[in-house]
């Protein structure tokens, strides 16, 4: 784990300001999936893959394993709160990497954060986004917050409904795969690695079109796409 953050150190620092965005995404890719392998986190992908264009990923949110995961299968540019850039290592590693960090309060912003992924999605970049604001175990759906759309109505993205969710080989929930409550990162990892399997599954709903449509429509239909994906009820918005 420790070398292939010094591989990720080396790789971000000397070669990405150098490369092509096609390479650097091809490296994200091939890092992404080698952590997962080193971690001995099994990737199961159902549904299409996100394909080249202006697209936004809009998934439930576990663990920080989530960005890996997903740019395992298709490198992706995450919008992620700014307290992510404080984790040991994966902090350090998504910063580098192109995560677009929004502290809060920031959200009202929005001109600048529209600025900022049109730029990416000009450059042929994924994007994705946790539009729950915060990690569950996979066993429930909170409300995705309406606001976090505003960048792919602004750019007239895609939004591709992701569900993702943690297995035992026994097909039990593996909730210490989740980064929840007070857990730590190095608790997190540590939880992490003495699992001798963990399944991670991954599927992609169908597309959600964004142009004429206004946020608050986009998250509700993203929301209950998401909750069909992982057989869950979405959430109840009259609490």
């Amino acid at each position: 784990m420790l070398a292939h953050g010094a591989v990720a150190g080396l790789l971000l620092r000397y070669a990405y300001p150098r490369i092509a965005p096609e390479r650097r995404r091809a490296l994200m890719g091939w890092w992404s999936g080698k952590l997962l392998r080193i971690l001995n986190v099994h990737a199961h992908v159902r549904g299409e893959g996100p394909a080249a264009g202006a697209v936004m990923i809009a998934a439930n949110h576990v663990s920080w394993l989530d960005i890996f995961l997903i740019s395992s299968v298709r490198p992706t540019r995450f919008i992620a709160k700014g307290e992510v850039r404080d984790w040991p290592i994966v902090g350090w590693i998504a910063d580098k990497a192109g995560t677009l960090f929004v502290r809060r309060g920031q959200w009202r912003d929005t001109a600048r954060i529209n600025a900022k992924v049109h730029e990416a999605l000009v450059e042929g970049d994924c994007l994705g986004l946790f539009p729950e604001g915060f990690t569950t175990e996979g066993d429930t759906l909170l409300c995705f917050h309406a606001a976090l759309f505003a960048p792919a109505v602004a750019n007239r993205a895609l939004v591709r409904p992701t569900a993702i969710r943690y297995t035992k080989p026994d097909g039990a929930l593996c909730r210490e795969a989740s980064f929840i409550g007070e857990r730590s990162f190095m608790e997190s990892l540590a939880l992490i690695i003495g699992e001798r399997r963990i399944d991670a599954n991954l599927e992609f709903g169908e597309p959600i079109a964004t142009v004429a449509s206004h946020r608050r429509d986009v998250a509700r239909e993203a929301e209950r796409r998401v909750a069909s994906l992982l057989g869950l009820s979405p959430p109840d918005r009259r609490r």
